[in-house]
């Protein structure tokens, strides 16, 4: 942490589609996106890694999917994960709990992780960041099993995800009972993922915006929260696209939100400069 503001304004779902693909790359040339997310499953990954190749200032790091999305093993090589067509379920508080709960999905689970990382390796990229859809990162034991083998897995930079509540409060209206739950869960998992980051020396941002907008970083949000910005390193994620999320692109390019970064002295940066 350091006295200065900056901040790594990030895309997540890298890879999902043309559409996302698109507005990653013109939020980055055009706008003030540094990082991205990317999804090594999903059908639009190698345009979006030949994109990142011609775009090396874009930091790209491994958007880790266990859930609504497509597996990277199929069933028959790591039964008990995907269905019959390779897709995880899409009940995030269901599958949840079925991780937790049944140990046999432990390595089946740590089996597709080193499969998504393998994938991402062989991109050629510098891996940026790790974070997961849905921020099934922080699953307690999806968590345990990146911690375990952080090491092997290359892991030096990872999404720490504790939005400070009070100051979104001050910044944006509405759907209170979603923003106070996400709030307390993910203030405990990070209180409880911090010390094991530490003791690896895994580098994270001390907040992370975003969490309790539920997909509405729209360019109102990102003005009021510019100038609210805590000292040190942060993070800012968005769902940039040019079909469903056109609000959250027009954000990351717009001319008042690139003004007010620089009046304002904040230092756009990518995980791999903290």
């Amino acid at each position: 942490m350091t006295a200065a503001r900056r901040l790594i304004i990030n895309a997540d779902d890298f890879g999902r589609s043309h559409a996302i693909n698109q507005a990653v790359l013109r939020a980055h040339r055009e706008g003030v996106l540094t990082t991205a997310s990317l999804m090594v499953n999903e059908p639009a990954c190698e345009e979006a890694v030949a994109m990142a190749r011609e775009n090396p200032s874009l930091g790209v790091g491994l958007h880790l999917s266990l859930l609504c999305g497509r597996a990277a093993l199929s069933r028959a090589a790591n039964p008990g994960l995907a269905d019959s067509t390779g897709q995880f379920g899409n009940n995030p508080v269901g599958i949840g709990f079925r991780y937790y709960a049944r140990r046999k999905l432990r390595e089946p689970l740590r089996r597709e992780i080193h499969e998504q990382f393998r994938r991402f390796r062989e991109t050629g990229l510098p891996l940026d960041h790790v974070n997961g859809h849905l921020h099934i990162h922080l699953h307690p034991v999806v968590f345990g099993i990146l911690m375990e083998d952080a090491e092997k897995l290359g892991i030096r930079r990872f999404r720490l995800t504790r939005d400070a509540f009070w100051l979104n409060a001050r910044v944006a209206g509405g759907k209170w009972a979603y923003r106070i739950a996400h709030a307390v869960i993910y203030q405990m998992l990070s209180a409880r993922a911090r010390s094991p980051l530490q003791q690896r020396g895994i580098t994270h941002t001390g907040r992370v915006f975003g969490l309790m907008q539920d997909s509405r970083v729209d360019e109102e949000y990102v003005l009021k929260l510019l100038p609210n910005l805590p000292p040190g390193d942060c993070e800012l994620y968005s769902h940039p696209s040019l079909d469903v999320f056109k609000h959250e692109f027009e954000a990351l390019i717009s001319s008042r939100v690139k003004e007010q970064i620089r009046q304002l002295g904040i230092r756009p940066i990518r995980y791999q400069d903290l």
